[in-house]
């Protein structure tokens, strides 16, 4: 089968459009007066929702993933992922500016692999923001129950978390959840910022023990074993992967093209402040550090952290629940005139998608509440093909004349066949050392049991 077949949009389409108004037609928002007009969102606006959408969950897992790998191998791994990231992404960029009918990496996906292979990448998108979701649930109810002294049972605490997020992600348009956005970074920012200085005036680690000698457990660098080394790559890979929620923003964008004036700021600073928040937390922690790591500085400062934290960590599942359910109301109705009308199908759709996908994202929670583990399952099962082996084979279908001309061009072919294939390691290698990791909790008593009133989101 064709593109032209496919998606009803060909390669020479791409390129007409590319550089032309005429790319306005074939955008999947169209201005305008009359229905609900999405595409009001500034290229500012964009950044933040962009730094919002990455500098969530994940940073709190990052000291612990410097646990497993040592700061010198943990630092290099935040750096590297970050700039691999950028790049992917802006592969990504590139592809929906030549075809602005791709709202989501599955519309992308449909173009290099069919229908098939568009209906993989949107289960693997689906799946990936709801587990993201699920995370900021599990933070959420640590955060209750660090607030509250474990006044009621871990459940109810993530099923308030659930019923919060699926009232706020339920707003229609991005730009009406820009405000929380900005208020969610700066809350997230400042709690981590607590407990970077928190952790820095203290004597000893709050977990180690308080008097005697005891062993800080700082490396510079570490063998953890395939399994532990892997959960800890994947979940540094993760906290700067969730770069296929920014295609969503992107056709929400007044001027889609500005994409490269809010992804650079945004990748500049969130790989920044994973480096310096990570590396002082594990300098001063080292095997004591909790995960999520606001528990790092004793009782008192975790729960002034989490008090700050709170909105931050809401704000991360309604953008995440936000962006999944965007999708599927996309795939509904896309085609029919109640994508931008205020019809009762319209609205009717619009909150299914927040319900079911919340609801969901409520089940797994309870049944992986290991913090660490959740964020890692999402970056091997999901993001590893998404934003690794997917923009691999963005790039190979674009530049397949590559392969035939000169010798620096057949070079970059096979660096990016590469990406394809690290994506795959990624996927089979990382989600079997979740598995055993899991596993191993579950028999150790880490892990008490589904939908138990057990806090377990604190075990590193």
């Amino acid at each position: 089968m064709t593109e032209k077949e496919q998606t009803g949009f060909t390669a020479t389409d791409a390129e007409r459009v590319c550089d032309s108004d005429s790319a306005e037609e074939f955008e999947v928002f169209k201005k305008t007066q009359d229905g609900v007009d999405f595409r009001d969102v500034g290229w500012f606006k964009a950044c933040i929702l962009f730094v919002k959408v990455l500098f969530a969950t994940g940073v709190l897992s990052l000291p612990a993933a410097l646990l497993s790998l040592g700061a010198v191998g943990g630092a290099i791994s935040i750096v590297a992922w970050g700039v691999f990231n950028t790049y992917a992404f802006v592969i990504m960029g590139n592809f929906r500016l030549r075809r602005p009918h791709c709202h989501s990496v599955a519309d992308m996906a449909e173009v290099v692999g069919g229908v098939i292979g568009k209906e993989v990448t949107g289960l693997l998108f689906i799946i990936g923001y709801v587990l993201v979701t699920g995370s900021g649930i599990v933070g959420v109810s640590t955060a209750l129950n660090a607030l509250s002294h474990h006044s009621a049972c871990t459940v109810w605490w993530s099923f308030l978390a659930m019923a919060v997020t699926i009232a706020m992600a339920s707003i229609r348009k991005l730009t009406h959840i820009g405000w929380l956005t900005y208020a969610g970074f700066i809350s997230i920012y400042a709690a981590v910022l607590i407990v970077v200085i928190g952790v820095t005036t203290r004597d000893r680690p709050a977990a180690a023990p308080q008097e005697g000698p005891y062993e800080l457990g700082y490396l510079n660098v570490n063998n953890p074993g395939f399994a532990a080394g892997m959960v800890a790559s994947s979940t540094i890979f993760v906290s700067s992967a969730g770069t296929s929620a920014f295609l969503p923003v992107i056709a929400e964008m007044r001027n889609p093209k500005d994409y490269k004036k809010a992804l650079y700021p945004c990748m500049v600073l969130v790989t920044a402040s994973y480096l310096a928040f990570s590396l002082v937390v594990y300098r001063w922690c080292g095997q004591w550090v909790a995960s999520p790591s606001l528990g790092s500085a004793g009782q008192t400062i975790k729960m002034v952290s989490y008090g700050v934290a709170l909105l931050g960590l809401i704000v991360t599942s309604v953008i995440y629940l936000h962006i999944g359910a965007k999708y599927l109301f996309v795939r509904i109705l896309g085609k029919t005139r109640h994508l931008q009308s205020n019809t009762i199908t319209h609205w009717a759709t619009w909150f299914a998608c927040t319900i079911i996908l919340g609801a969901i994202a409520f089940v797994f929670a309870e049944a992986i509440p290991i913090f660490n583990y959740l964020i890692a399952l999402v970056g091997s099962v999901c993001f590893a093909p998404l934003a690794i082996s997917l923009p691999g084979l963005l790039w190979l279908h674009d530049h397949g004349h590559y392969l035939k001309g000169s010798i620096l061009q057949k070079i970059k072919f096979m660096l990016h066949i590469g990406m394809v294939l690290l994506g795959i390691f990624f996927l089979v290698g990382a989600t079997y050392g979740v598995v055993i990791q899991i596993k191993a909790a579950y028999a150790d008593g880490t892990i008490g049991g589904t939908f138990s009133c057990a806090d377990n989101s604190n075990s590193s």
